[in-house]
């Protein structure tokens, strides 16, 4: 009898799945828990990518699965334009009360971080009734057609898929490894204000406070105070995109808070829904509301669903939670700075409480493939040569510890020659 030989899953892909979707490991998961994933073949692998940034309470938290389970049982939607549900309501209470700053807040529910972005500017341009935005060069803030027209980077993100939207700006990001100083990006800022587009006809600057895809580059205090004085000077509406930098990342529920900085406006997304998607938009109460009833939405944003699992992380996420994400920043930021020392070829380390990555000069994409092998999952940033950590803050002591270990292993690796 002739067996017909069922094709693998990668020539599945191959033959259904679009080209241009990108898969940075050539794995298939199966299931994950916590930290740790592992794949059809049961083989065990250390999540140091986290969804890129979207599962700081782990994979699978048993209040949050439970908060899901519970919530689909009862309805699992309705669109809250048609009709509306409590649970959109708490989570958007919630966001209010934490949000830095004292000024009153309203929040506005979608389902991923590009509709947040997105959001944000129509608001924001609403409100001032100017229409342009000033963006930073290494940003990132989402594929949609605003949001890739604000993105700073064009590999691999805007290949030939414009045109571009109108009256978006970029000024340069402080980056002091690479040339640019606060002072040359602030000057920067100020010709851009001079040559290019007046200051009264600005919507909105956005930034990220510690750029994500552009490399885990924190922003320099001394230029977000400056340009929350010149935002303010200028009638212009701050956008902090949080939606990397959110939800403990940085050992605080917002990296705005390491600043002591209000944006007008926050944009969170990833690990706001424990894996689901939901974003959200925050911002001061009179600026929120400029827009008339019917001009906010989308069908499925603030999902039921996904707001019953942001209920649940927005719960976990206590002190003790952010204390220990300060922690686990600290043991990776030692463990990165001792392979510093070793390696030659580790230009930087940097980062902000547990958003920590080190800049190579070579080989970040050998020390990825040496680090899967030994099974620990990582993905890069910048221009492919920034390894971030972006590990669930709910990886345990020695789970950190294995994984810092096969890292440097992979490190010897690539360096070895």
């Amino acid at each position: 009898m002739n067996t017909v030989t069922q094709p693998s899953l990668e020539q599945r892909r191959h033959d259904n799945v679009a080209r241009g979707v990108a898969t940075a490991h050539p794995i298939w998961v199966d299931r994950a828990a916590g930290a740790t994933l592992w794949d059809r073949d049961g083989r065990r692998y250390l999540d140091f990518a986290g969804g890129i940034g979207t599962l700081n309470a782990g994979h699978a938290h048993p209040k949050v699965v439970a908060a899901i389970a519970e919530q689909a049982a009862r309805f699992t939607h309705t669109c809250f334009q048609v009709a509306a549900y409590e649970p959109y309501l708490r989570v958007a209470e919630e966001l209010n009360r934490r949000a830095p700053g004292s000024a009153p807040k309203k929040t506005l529910l979608l389902s991923t971080g590009a509709e947040a972005t997105e959001n944000a500017i129509k608001i924001a341009r609403e409100y001032t009734r100017r229409p342009a935005v000033i963006a930073f060069t290494h940003g990132y803030h989402g594929r949609t057609l605003l949001a890739l027209t604000m993105t700073g980077k064009n590999a691999p993100y805007k290949q030939h898929f414009g045109p571009f939207c109108s009256e978006v700006y970029h000024a340069p990001f402080p980056f002091e490894l690479h040339g640019v100083s606060t002072r040359d990006a602030l000057s920067a800022l100020d010709e851009l204000f001079e040559g290019v587009v007046s200051p009264d006809r600005v919507a909105a600057i956005i930034i990220e406070p510690v750029l994500g895809e552009g490399g885990f580059v924190p922003a320099p205090v001394p230029f977000l105070k400056e340009l929350r004085r010149i935002t303010r000077e200028r009638g212009i509406v701050l956008v902090a995109d949080e939606i990397q930098t959110g939800f403990g990342r940085t050992g605080r529920l917002f990296a705005c808070e390491h600043y002591d900085l209000e944006p007008d406006i926050i944009t969170v997304a990833k690990s706001l829904g424990g894996g689901l998607p939901l974003a959200a938009v925050i911002g001061r109460a009179e600026i929120m509301d400029a827009p008339e009833p019917g001009g906010l939405g989308g069908t499925f944003a603030g999902n039921p669903v996904a707001c019953a699992a942001a209920l649940e992380i927005l719960e976990i996420m206590d002190e003790a939670f952010l204390e220990r994400a300060r922690e686990v920043g600290v043991r990776i930021e030692s463990a990165l700075r001792s392979m510093q020392s070793r390696f030659k070829e580790i230009e930087d380390v940097r980062g902000l409480g547990a958003m920590m990555a080190m800049e190579l000069s070579r080989d970040a994409g050998a020390i990825v493939d040496a680090a899967r092998a030994r099974g620990l999952l990582l993905v890069l940033a910048g221009k492919r040569d920034v390894v971030r950590i972006l590990v669930p803050l709910v990886v345990s002591d020695a789970e950190l510890d294995e994984g810092l270990a096969i890292l440097e292993a992979a490190a010897a690796e690539a360096y070895a020659a």
